[in-house]
């Protein structure tokens, strides 16, 4: 069990917050704090795995974005031609009229991968990042 709490204020835009509630409804939680922890807990988890990869690996960069917000399209292309010694290929796929999702496949070394998700993360408009590692070598 975790020491002490600590409170915390979040400003979410209301249609992510009804998506969120929605989803802890049919999950079962009993309030969103429960929601949030196991949420965070996930991330930490996933972000410590990623830490510990190393070496050779092939996978995959899954880059959800609004498309609409300005210059973003150019910005992911700048950086992949940044990281073209480890992008394979890209996949454009246009998810409704708002939303793209570029599938990076990629293979290298994972630290060089993981400073492309990271300057991926870091693009304003980018609202989702998931790398998916298929093969160490």
């Amino acid at each position: 069990m975790e020491e002490g709490v600590s409170r915390i204020g979040v400003s979410l835009p209301k249609n992510l917050l009804d998506e969120f509630d929605s989803i802890i409804k049919n999950r079962g939680y009993s309030s969103r704090s429960e929601a949030i922890r196991d949420a965070i807990r996930s991330y930490i988890a996933e972000y410590k795995w990623l830490e510990r990869e190393k070496g050779e690996i092939i996978g995959v960069v899954n880059v959800m974005y609004d498309h609409h917000f300005k210059g973003i399209s150019d910005s992911l292309t700048s950086l992949q031609h940044d990281f073209y010694d480890i992008i394979t290929t890209t996949l454009h796929i246009h998810l409704n009229k708002d939303t793209c999702l570029e599938m990076v496949l990629v293979k290298g070394d994972m630290d060089k991968i993981k400073r492309l998700v990271d300057r991926v993360s870091a693009i304003r408009g980018v609202t989702n990042v998931k790398l998916i590692t298929a093969f160490r070598e």
